[in-house]
C-alpha cells in the first residue's frame, strides 16, 4: 500500500505535466531554480568540512531549524497550491492507518521542495565526514530532520484542513502571504544586518536552539565532532521524541479527518441584502461596477494588488535608505497608477465562466468596459492623488506637483483605457476563481507573455508625451511645463480612456461568445 501511494503521487504529478507542454516548461524552470539553490547550499556545506567545528555546527543548526520552521508555516497559507493525496479523498477506502501514514509521509518527499530538502540535508554528511561517528550521526540527523519537516507539514495541513476548506481563510491567507513576498528585500537586508551585528551571539543561539525540536536533529554530528557524546545522545532522544509526538498527533488528526472530512458549504444566509448592487445606480454600468468592486474587496486575485500599493512607499523608502537618495519616491504616484490600471487587463480571464452572465443578459460592451474601469478608478484615483500630494508635502517641493499629477493621471486613465481594450480582445491563463493567486493553471504562456509585454510597450508609448513634459520641467525648472502636463496629460489620458472603453466595448460585443469559450478552457 505504501508503494501504491507513492505510485499514485508520481502518476498525479506526471499527468499534471501532460496537460500542457507549457506546464512541463514551468516545471523545468522551477527545477532549474531549485537545482541552482540546492547546488549553492551543497557547495557551502562541502566547504564547511574544513571550517571550524563551532562555525559548521552553528550554520547547520540554524539552517536546519529554519527549514523545519518553514515546512511547518508555509503550508498554512500555501496548502491550496497542492491538494494531491488530500486525506479527505481516502474517506471511502479502508487503508490501514500505519500504511497510510508511511505512504503519505514518503509521498511528501515527491516534488521539488521535498527532494531539495533531502539533498541538502544529506550534504551535511559531507560536512561531518571528519570521522566515522560524526558522519553516521549526520546521516541519522539528516533523515530525522527531513522526516520532522514532512510530518510537521502534514500535522499543520491536517489540523487546518477545516480552515483551508473555508473560502474566507483561503482569501485572507493568500493576501497575507503576499506581504512578506513584497517586502522580501527589506526583510532579507534587515536579517542580514542583524546577523552581521550579532555574529558573536549566533553560536550561543545555535547551542540553545539545538536543544529544541527545531535544531536537535541537526546538532547530533556537531556534538560528536566536538567531543560531546552525552549531549548528542540526549538530543537524539529529543529528536526521536519530537518525531514520535508529531506522528501521533498526525495519526489522531488524520483519523478525525477521515471520519469527519472538512465541509466547505456555506451556512444559512439572510436574503434581501444587495450590497453594492443596492447602492450604485440600477443601470448596466452600475451593476457591472458593483460586481467589479465586490471582486476587488473579496477576491484575493484582485485584492492582492491593493495589498501591494500600501507597501510601495516602504519599498521606495528602503531603496532610498540604501542609496542615500530618495528621488525614487517621486515615482510612487505614477507607479501606483500603472499597477492599478493594468490590473484589469485580464479581468475577463479572471471572470472565467462567470462571464456567461454578461453574455446571457446582453450587457452592452461599452457598459461592461466602463463599469469595470470605473470600479478600479473608484479607489485608484484617490490613491494616486494622495501619493502625489503626499510626496510634495513631504519634500516641500510644491512646484513639481502639477507635472507629477499630469503624468500620474495620464498613466491611470490611459492604462484603464488600454486595459479595457486588451481584456476584450485577448484572454490569458490566470488562477481560477477560488484558487490561490499563486496557483498558475496550464495555458499558453507564450501568448500570455506576448499580450502582457506588448500591452506594456503600447502603454509606455502612449504616455511618452506626459513623461517628456515632466522631464522638460525638471531639466529647465520652468513650472509652465508642469501646468501644461497637468492639463494636457489629463486631457489626453481621458481621451484615450474614452477611446479604449468604446473600442473595447465594440470588440466585446463582437467577440463575447468567443471570449466565453476561451476562458472556459482553463477549467
Amino acid at each position: 500500500m505504501v508503494a501504491h501511494l507513492l505510485r499514485l503521487k508520481l502518476a498525479l504529478l506526471r499527468n499534471g505535466l501532460r496537460r500542457s507542454p507549457w506546464q512541463l516548461v514551468g516545471m523545468a524552470f522551477a527545477g532549474l531554480y531549485a537545482l541552482g539553490l540546492v547546488g549553492t547550499l551543497v557547495v557551502v556545506l562541502v566547504l564547511l568540512r574544513t571550517a571550524d567545528v563551532e562555525l559548521a555546527h552553528t550554520a547547520i543548526v540554524l539552517g536546519g531549524a529554519a527549514a523545519v520552521l518553514g515546512w511547518a508555516i508555509i503550508p498554512v497559507v500555501a496548502s491550496a497550491t497542492d491538494m494531491t493525496l488530500d486525506p479527505a479523498r481516502f474517506t471511502t477506502f479502508a487503508i490501514p492507518m500505519r500504511q497510510m501514514l508511511a505512504g503519505l509521509a514518503l509521498a511528501g518527499l515527491v516534488g521539488i521542495p521535498g527532494l531539495a530538502t533531502l539533498l541538502v540535508a544529506l550534504a551535511t554528511v559531507v560536512t561531518w565526514s571528519r570521522g566515522f561517528l560524526p558522519a553516521v550521526a549526520a546521516l541519522a540527523g539528516a533523515l530525522l530532520g527531513v522526516l520532522t519537516c514532512v510530518v510537521a507539514a502534514k500535522v499543520v495541513t491536517t489540523a487546518t484542513a477545516s480552515l483551508a476548506a473555508s473560502r474566507r481563510f483561503k482569501d485572507v491567507s493568500a493576501v497575507a502571504f503576499m506581504v512578506p513576498l513584497v517586502l522580501m528585500g527589506p526583510i532579507v537586508a534587515g536579517v542580514g544586518r542583524g546577523i552581521s551585528a550579532s555574529a558573536e551571539f549566533l553560536p550561543e543561539f545555535a547551542r540553545t536552539l539545538s536543544w529544541t525540536p527545531l535544531g536537535a536533529p541537526w546538532a547530533l554530528a556537531g556534538d560528536l565532532a566536538a567531543g560531546r557524546p552525552g549531549p548528542a545522545a540526549l538530543k537524539l532522544l529529543v529528536s526521536l521524541a519530537t518525531l514520535g509526538v508529531l506522528a501521533w498527533c498526525w495519526k489522531m488528526l488524520l483519523q478525525r479527518a477521515l471520519v469527519t472530512p472538512p465541509y466547505s458549504g456555506g451556512g444559512k444566509r439572510k436574503g434581501g441584502r444587495l450590497g453594492l448592487l443596492g447602492v450604485l445606480p440600477a443601470t448596466s454600468t452600475g451593476a457591472v461596477m458593483a460586481r467589479s468592486l465586490t471582486y476587488w474587496l473579496r477576491d484575493p486575485r484582485y485584492s492582492g494588488s491593493l495589498v501591494v500599493i500600501p507597501l510601495l512607499p516602504v519599498l521606495l523608502v528602503f531603496q532610498g535608505a540604501q542609496t542615500g537618495d530618495y528621488a525614487s519616491l517621486a515615482m510612487l504616484a505614477p507607479l501606483s497608477a500603472f499597477i492599478l490600471a493594468w490590473s484589469i487587463s485580464a479581468d475577463v480571464s479572471y471572470d472565467n465562466t462567470a462571464f456567461a452572465l454578461h453574455v446571457a443578459t446582453g450587457v452592452r460592451g461599452v457598459a461592461d468596459r466602463l463599469g469595470r474601469a470605473l470600479a478600479c478608478c473608484a479607489f485608484a484615483l484617490p490613491v494616486v492623488l494622495v501619493f502625489a500630494v503626499g510626496h510634495s508635502a513631504l519634500t516641500g517641493d510644491w512646484s513639481a506637483l502639477p507635472g507629477q499629477l499630469g503624468l500620474s493621471l495620464g498613466v491611470l486613465f490611459t492604462g484603464l483605457g488600454l486595459s479595457s481594450v486588451v481584456s476584450a480582445r485577448y484572454t490569458v491563463a490566470v488562477p481560477l476563481p477560488g484558487d490561490s493567486p499563486f496557483k498558475k493553471p496550464p495555458g499558453n504562456v507564450g501568448q500570455t507573455l506576448a499580450v502582457q509585454f506588448g500591452g506594456l510597450l503600447v502603454l509606455f508609448i502612449l504616455v511618452l508625451p506626459q513623461a517628456a513634459l515632466l522631464v522638460a520641467g525638471l531639466v529647465t525648472g520652468d513650472p509652465l511645463f508642469g501646468w501644461i502636463n497637468l492639463a494636457g496629460g489629463t486631457a489626453l489620458g481621458l481621451a484615450l480612456f474614452v477611446l479604449g472603453v468604446r473600442l473595447g466595448g465594440k470588440w466585446l460585443d463582437a467577440r463575447g461568445p468567443e471570449l466565453l469559450a476561451q476562458v472556459g478552457v482553463n477549467r
